[in-house]
């Protein structure tokens, strides 16, 4: 379980927090989305204990692990130090860290160049590596900063299905990215934050409850398309009205990616 409660961080006149409160249950995938400057990476440093809160609080059950935003590996060793270097820091030893270095290897895609030099990795590689070192030491916290950043798509699935196995063995999992449908992949519920605080919390489903969707009808030399929160009444209306032959019909229901600019858009 991870809880944020009133969490407030100022760098001089900047706030880049002000009253941030997010809570994520045992088993619960929370996707954090919001724009660059809304927060979402000061909140993780706080939770992983690299920066002190100016006010509020955060409760975590459980190891925290983290993998940031941008890659912080030594170049020069190679995977399997690396990972052996990590497990150690989060206080795991002998036949346990190899043991935890194994499946997290295994997890990765990465046991065919665990003793390559991280320096002569793919950038895939390379990403993968960091999310081991997150999983590590089966935390009861995971926190993911735009983990798939540049990922190609083998890296992609292979940190999702982690991500859903950790969640399913009772990890609390904030999935911090851009990629919309990662989080409909991943069934996340969703938190978006605004300038230093969370403004909107809940299922999609709940967050996409009457938002518009789009019916678009193509005629012949023509095309119709109206903005709507009923699309089959409003398809079926544009029907009954019409006096020339359909060519087609799309149907387009309400996304994350329109919830996303609603939101943070908001005033």
């Amino acid at each position: 379980m991870l809880n944020a409660n009133g969490l407030v961080k100022r760098y001089g006149d900047v706030t880049a927090l002000g009253g941030f409160d997010l809570r994520v249950e045992p088993g619960e995938i929370a996707g954090l989305v919001g724009h660059n400057g809304a927060g979402k990476t000061t909140f993780f440093e706080i939770a992983a204990g690299l920066v002190r809160a100016d006010a509020g609080s955060v409760v975590a059950r459980g190891e925290v692990g983290m993998a940031p935003q941008q890659l912080a590996l030594y170049p020069s060793v190679t995977v399997r130090e690396t990972l052996r270097l990590f497990g150690g820091l989060a206080g795991l030893r002998r036949r346990s860290l190899a043991r935890a270095v194994d499946v997290a290897a295994e997890e990765m895609a990465l046991t065919e160049v665990l003793d390559r030099r991280v320096s002569v990795l793919s950038g895939g590689q390379q990403r993968r590596t960091q999310a081991a070192t997150a999983l590590l030491a089966d935390p009861g916290v995971l926190l993911l900063d735009e983990p798939t950043v540049g990922a190609d798509p083998e890296t992609r699935a292979a940190l999702l299905a982690a991500v859903r196995r950790r969640a399913d063995g009772g990890a609390a999992v904030v999935y911090c990215t851009h990629y919309l449908p990662e989080l409909a992949e991943l069934e996340a519920t969703i938190a978006v934050a605004r300038n230093g605080r969370v403004i909107a919390r809940g299922t999609g489903a709940e967050l996409l409850k009457g938002l518009p969707g789009e019916v678009r009808v193509t005629l012949d030399d023509d095309e119709i398309t109206v903005s709507t929160t009923d699309p089959t009444a409003t398809l079926a209306a544009l029907l009954r009205d019409l006096d020339r032959p359909v060519r087609g019909i799309d149907i387009r229901q309400p996304s994350l990616d329109d919830l996303y600019r609603e939101l943070a858009h908001a005033a």
